[in-house]
């Protein structure tokens, strides 16, 4: 959404209260290496403001992401509005398809869309060939598929269904392949909180032989509950031995309050965990830097992303907020919380790109890899001489 929020002249600001004009170089000096950005394939379809991520949109995104130095990870949500484990809707344009027709669409779609980043300089470095797509993508029409669940991929759905799905992905990973060969494939579940859903899913992708690279998980407590529950999930992950790194493709936590769900309104109540986390901004804090420091003793999850991490509460913008986001709406600066992504996997953006200088080289790096120009006067954690050094 950070285009949206630029163009409505939201004011992003640094720790100091500094205006920062290019957001993402300043999220590179803040250590972050990888921006995700969804697309669907006609957000005209639907009111939501926060549906605006067409091709062109992702193209021009993508680009300042790439030539800003940072890896650019693309989310194919395949449908016009919100694909989630409740919604996989099929576009508009594609609902007369049958099936075989739907595995030559996604196939030339998919192929379409990376040609058309590649030639605009946006190639993806990762891409998601579908959004939270643990119970199947592409149902049909929300009019047809609610009634009966046509398509849809439960554990104990009809092979029929399972069979369907795979042949998508497979169509749609093709394409990956052709296009962006260099680019890795992430499958991506939200199952986090029922780890034998989670990896019958991935044994049916091992079975079927579907090509992928990477793990994809969902994370937010309100609705998969606490951090012994993500830990148990990734363990059920690595006793299964897929091979696989994992990512945590999406996370968050409330800053204020609940973040959605509620009883009286029908939908799904949400996992309270404020009597250790509450809803403020050192409890976003906390849980950030706890959710890290679990994961890092993890050494199969390498990825970490912060899911609209840039909402920054204009009305103009979207007709909804985000109360896990790490902008303060009122300040336009980044919460505590944001400055804590940088500890995830030690640092490991930033001391990978140092390995790469001589043995010789005295100067002083902080965790990110940004050199500096004499010994750091500041307390912190800092690279010398390949060595990890804390200044006091």
């Amino acid at each position: 959404m950070l285009p949206k929020y630029e163009q409505a002249n939201v004011v992003y600001k640094n720790k100091a209260g500094n205006t920062e004009k290019d957001v993402i170089a300043f999220f590179k000096q803040e250590g972050l290496n990888t921006m995700r950005v969804r697309l669907f394939v006609d957000p005209s379809k639907d009111n939501d403001k926060a549906v605006c991520q067409d091709l062109a949109f992702v193209k021009a995104l993508g680009k300042r992401i790439k030539d800003a130095g940072l890896s650019f990870l693309l989310d194919f949500h395949y449908s016009d509005t919100w694909a989630d484990p409740s919604k996989q809707w099929t576009p508009d344009a594609w609902k007369s398809l049958n099936d075989d027709q739907l595995k030559t669409k996604i196939y030339e779609y998919t192929k379409d869309c990376l040609q058309q980043l590649k030639e605009a300089g946006a190639t993806p470095d990762f891409i998601q060939t579908g959004n939270e797509i643990s119970y199947g993508m592409l149902w049909g029409t929300k009019a047809a598929a609610d009634d009966n669940k046509t398509n849809r991929c439960y554990t104990d759905s009809p092979t029929a269904n399972w069979t369907r799905f795979i042949n998508l992905l497979k169509e749609a990973g093709k394409a990956c392949r052709e296009v962006c060969p260099d680019a890795k494939i992430i499958l991506h579940s939200e199952r986090t909180y029922a780890p034998a859903v989670l990896t019958d899913f991935f044994d049916r992708m091992k079975a079927a032989s579907v090509d992928y690279d990477l793990i994809g998980l969902s994370y937010y407590p309100a609705h998969h509950h606490d951090l012994a529950s993500l830990e148990k999930a990734l363990k059920a992950l690595k006793d299964k031995n897929y091979g696989m790194k994992i990512w945590i493709v999406e996370t968050g936590y409330s800053y204020a309050w609940p973040i959605d769900g509620d009883e009286k309104t029908g939908k799904e109540k949400e996992f309270d965990y404020t009597s250790t986390y509450p809803y403020t901004e050192e409890g976003q804090r906390q849980f950030t830097a706890d959710l890290i420091t679990m994961l890092n003793k993890h050494s199969d999850v390498n990825g970490l992303l912060w899911w609209w991490p840039e909402d920054n509460g204009n009305k103009s913008v979207t007709d909804k907020w985000w109360n896990a986001a790490l902008y303060n709406h009122d300040t336009g600066q980044p919460y505590a919380a944001f400055y804590e992504l940088k500890n995830f996997n030690d640092g490991a953006s930033g001391i990978q790109s140092i390995q790469e200088i001589s043995a010789e080289d005295d100067h002083w790096y902080t965790i990110d890899g940004r050199r500096l120009n004499s010994k750091p006067s500041k307390s912190g954690l800092y690279i010398h001489q390949h060595k990890k050094e804390i200044v006091r």
